[in-house]
């Protein structure tokens, strides 16, 4: 990097910094807000127009319903070549709220934005927020993926709430099923034999699937819930229902483990003669794969804040559908820790310190450290190279 363009860097940090601690009180209001009224996927109609509005109000280019998804969005700022997407997610988890911090995240992200706002024509940046609903069921970012959202976006970053900082890490690719068992009702007592029963067919599954983990390899799981097992006790149950997650390190291996568990599920049926409906639920995620250089940009710049960040690389947390994005594009998905007890993601316990000092720290030193890595990216002259190269390599041949 030449001298003016290291100064430009340092001023343009500056101002980022400067821009996002400048909107600290909105930031937080959106962040408790987002906390306060928990929306879960596909419903987070109130959480997605207090994004949009906010972005609007500081001159972004919103359009709200994308990708055929009414609570997803995109926000752009700025005209530059180099696209750089912040993923915002802003969905929470039935009956415990924002037990992943998704608050957190998406108020990260929105700030990030702001920031980068201020410095977007100077850098040569388009700023895109894409808002993501679903993460924690049928994955907003793939289907925005397959809408062309993501088309013309360089790199994607977002920071994820959690009890640590860490980076690198990746995440188990996961596929998701509702089962459905349909039988034939009779009286339990009088003549059972008359039946087809549904339920048997559920728990024959059930233990087919324990059943086959000892031959599973190591990092796939398999998990699963009877959402429905009947209507009254002395019935037969004509009926029954369960959503199931598969679980592996990677896409392709999950495939294969499907087939297996699949076998599982049409075994029930053969058993009891009931017939089965499986249904893929939401899409397939993939695992996480982050770019190297966005994450070491990345610890720089959490550690000028005062973090201390730990390396996970190729640790699998959970698994996002951001990992769909990753193998598509430069990926950067840091988590960010504040104090939680000792409580880990998806518990009450955890969500309860959604709105403690130390996520409000988070909110804005992830939305910082995102903006410190934009300008790095934007600054450096390779690197913006080999982000527009990655971009015009994806797009299709003339005449494809």
């Amino acid at each position: 990097m030449t001298r003016a363009h290291r100064a430009d860097s340092d001023t343009a940090r500056q101002t980022v910094a400067s821009s996002v601690r400048d909107r600290r009180e909105q930031l937080l209001a959106l962040s408790h807000s987002l906390y306060d009224e928990p929306e879960t996927a596909l419903a987070e109609h109130r959480s997605a127009a207090k994004i949009a509005d906010l972005l609007e109000t500081a001159g972004f280019t919103v359009t709200r319903g994308v990708g055929e998804l009414p609570t997803a969005l995109l926000a752009t700022r700025g005209s530059g070549e180099l696209v750089l997407g912040l993923c915002a997610e802003y969905d929470a988890l039935p009956g415990i709220g924002h037990a992943c911090g998704h608050n957190v995240n998406g108020a990260a992200a929105v700030g990030a934005a702001l920031g980068l706002a201020a410095v977007a024509d100077a850098l040569g940046l388009t700023v895109k927020l894409i808002g993501t609903p679903a993460e924690e069921d049928i994955g907003g970012k793939v289907l925005l993926l397959e809408a062309g959202a993501f088309d013309d976006v360089a790199a994607a970053m977002m920071v994820h709430a959690a009890p640590d900082d860490s980076v690198g890490a990746s995440s188990l690719a996961i596929g998701a099923w509702d089962i459905t068992y349909r039988g034939a009702p009779s009286h339990a007592a009088v003549a059972p034999w008359e039946g087809v029963n549904a339920l048997d067919a559920m728990a024959l599954a059930h233990t087919a699937i324990g059943l086959l983990r000892q031959q599973l390899p190591p990092g796939v799981v398999v998990h699963g819930i009877v959402t429905e097992g009947g209507q009254a006790v002395n019935v037969i149950p004509a009926r029954t229902r369960a959503r199931y997650e598969v679980r592996a390190p990677t896409l392709e291996q999950l495939t294969r483990v499907q087939e297996r568990v699949r076998a599982c599920f049409e075994a029930g049926a053969l058993a009891t003669g009931a017939d089965l409906e499986l249904r893929r639920h939401g899409r397939d995620f993939a695992e996480l794969r982050q770019d190297p250089y966005l994450t070491e940009a990345y610890v720089r710049a959490a550690r000028e804040l005062g973090r201390t960040v730990r390396s996970r690389a190729g640790q699998p947390l959970a698994s996002t559908d951001m990992g769909n994005v990753s193998l598509r594009l430069p990926t950067l998905h840091p988590t960010i820790g504040y104090p939680t007890g000792g409580a880990t993601q998806h518990t009450p316990e955890f969500a309860a310190h959604g709105k403690s000092p130390g996520a409000d720290r988070a909110v804005i030193d992830g939305a910082i450290a995102l903006g410190l890595v934009a300008v790095d990216l934007a600054t450096s002259e390779s690197q913006r190279r080999r982000l527009l190269d990655g971009v015009a390599a994806r797009r299709p041949a003339p005449g494809a």
